[in-house]
């Protein structure tokens, strides 16, 4: 049952912690009001990122005090608070997509490039701000995005943070055309970017120790789905890596060829071991990270994911559930993504 119509149901993270300490609380509070330039959505679908459980569990560090989580947003507009300036496209009934960029400053020299995901005054979508774990929430209308058709609001929820992400990922390992890509670990994000890979010509090895998610790899069409440990049975052109290990940067290093590139596609990650120069970097291979996306990012990946329909595995639970459904992402008991519906 839905809160009063001036409150709303939410989760805050008021103690990070490890999960199983119940770091999120549930709470009936006052609806947001959106500032000026901004949205109130009510929210259809709400995606559990792994970026939620670094807030919920206190590896990132705390921005706002108690955020309530969530940055993959599928929202119906219930209101539009106007800025000073012309009316925006946006309107009363619309369905828009909020993410995890929310805001910079379109001013620094990282903006005025197209690296606004560099920008240092970049704001996040809860972890920043207030997020999705909840019946309401406000975006800037300027980051709010078009959606594709084709796709329910479950379905669509991953593909907002990651399939966004899984896309710059793509890009930033410099994936040749026809090329062998290695994706270590198979979650919400690679189950996406392996499918944008395969659809562009790759041959996809994954390495995930999940059991549910190799048998998932295989149904996506990768080439092999095998252990970490046990490695890809051919040399790698590119790499992901989108589990949070450290200890998988040298083995997807050793696994490169020569001219390789890995990037790691996390906002966190656990201490890389010492690499050894002539194993895991001679030869030209290359060691890049994945710092957010930029809009820009976000607009090319939903035009690909109108353009080619991608299999979006979830499994959705109530959004008074959602304390459950990150402890499952946190087991590795999901297969796919988890996405919470109010």
């Amino acid at each position: 049952m839905s809160a009063h119509a001036d409150r709303h149901r939410a989760w805050r993270a008021f103690e990070p912690g490890p999960v199983a300490a119940g770091p999120l609380r549930f709470v009936v509070e006052p609806r947001p009001e959106p500032a000026a330039g901004e949205l109130l959505v009510r929210v259809l679908a709400c995606g559990v990122c792994r970026t939620d459980l670094h807030v919920a569990e206190g590896d990132l560090p705390v921005h706002r005090p108690a955020v309530i989580p969530g940055h993959e947003v599928v929202g119906e507009v219930v209101a539009v608070a106007a800025a000073d300036r012309a009316g925006g496209a946006v309107r009363v009934g619309d369905r828009v997509g909020i993410a995890w960029l929310r805001g910079t400053c379109g001013r620094c020299r990282y903006c005025l490039r197209g690296a606004e995901n560099l920008c240092p005054r970049s704001v996040y979508t809860g972890w920043d701000e207030d997020g999705g774990y909840a019946e309401f929430a406000t975006v800037p209308e300027d980051y709010a995005l078009v959606l594709p058709e084709g796709y329910s609001d479950v379905e669509l929820a991953p593909l907002l943070c990651a399939g966004i992400i899984g896309y710059r990922a793509l890009q930033r390992a410099e994936l040749p055309p026809g090329g062998r890509l290695g994706v270590y670990g198979f979650g919400g994000s690679a189950h996406l970017a392996a499918q944008v890979a395969i659809a562009q010509g790759a041959v996809v090895h994954v390495l995930t120790r999940n059991p549910l998610a190799r048998e998932l790899a295989l149904d996506l069409g990768a080439a092999s789905a095998a252990d970490p440990a046990d490695g890809p049975p051919e040399a790698l052109d590119s790499a992901i890596l989108f589990a949070p290990s450290g200890d998988l940067v040298p083995v997807a290093l050793a696994a490169l060829d020569r001219g390789g590139t890995l990037a790691v596609a996390g906002i966190h990650l656990t201490d890389v071991p010492a690499l050894n120069y002539q194993q895991h970097l001679f030869l030209e291979r290359q060691l890049r990270t994945v710092t957010a996306n930029t809009r820009a990012d976000a607009r090319a990946f939903l035009r690909f994911a109108a353009e080619h329909r991608l299999h979006v595995a979830t499994v959705a639970y109530p959004l008074d559930r959602a304390d459950q459904a990150v402890r499952d992402l946190a087991g590795g008991a999901v297969r796919g993504a988890a996405v919470l519906v109010p």
